[in-house]
């Protein structure tokens, strides 16, 4: 099962995605994550990536897709993969399926988890009060609304690529944590 997971900033992209990745035994891809093992082992992509990072600059999307196509390759991919929080762009949707199909790879869904703006702020505030760390530096009610803004205008028209494909499935992200997982579970069979 090929996924990716969309939603606003704090929806519980990831959360939702580690426990699909058990029930399904699927792999979670995270392309922070991704960036950073690539450059570890200096994959070709890597070290591009690696000199784009240390002049401080965003690694381009055709690097990032780059990252993935090598990752999805790997033997704990086999059963399938859960991409968390890309393609954040029009963009870079266009990009990864492109690579996709050259992979002869097909996506069997797109999870985007819709949430409340106003709830999800108040959420992400909570969280960021009782966070054992701290508040993170971008967990402010300025910050929110900007990274939400964000998502709105570059990530929201991604799920419209999706849905033109007939693989989008919008499900209530506002929902307690198990009944959203129930939801991702029946939209998944």
């Amino acid at each position: 099962m090929k996924l990716i997971f969309l939603g606003p900033p704090g929806a519980g992209k990831g959360t939702q995605a580690q426990r699909i990745e058990e029930a399904f035994s699927l792999r979670q891809l995270s392309t922070g994550d991704m960036l950073r093992a690539a450059v570890a082992a200096e994959t070709e992509v890597g070290l591009l990536a690696k000199d784009i990072m240390a002049r401080g600059d965003l690694v381009p999307d055709e690097v990032v897709v780059g990252i993935i196509a090598d990752r999805i390759d790997q033997p704990d991919c086999a059963n399938g993969f859960i991409l968390d929080g890309f393609p954040r762009n029009l963009a870079q949707a266009q990009a990864l399926d492109a690579m996709l199909l050259e992979k002869n790879i097909a996506l069997d869904a797109v999870i985007e988890l819709a949430v409340d703006s106003e709830v999800l702020i108040g959420r992400i505030l909570k969280r960021a009060a009782e966070s054992v760390s701290g508040p993170r530096a971008d967990d402010t009610e300025e910050a929110l609304q900007h990274r939400l803004q964000v998502y709105e205008q570059q990530t929201a028209p991604v799920a419209d690529f999706y849905a033109g494909k007939g693989i989008l499935r919008t499900l209530d992200g506002m929902q307690e944590m198990d009944e959203v997982t129930s939801q991702i579970k029946a939209a998944l069979r």
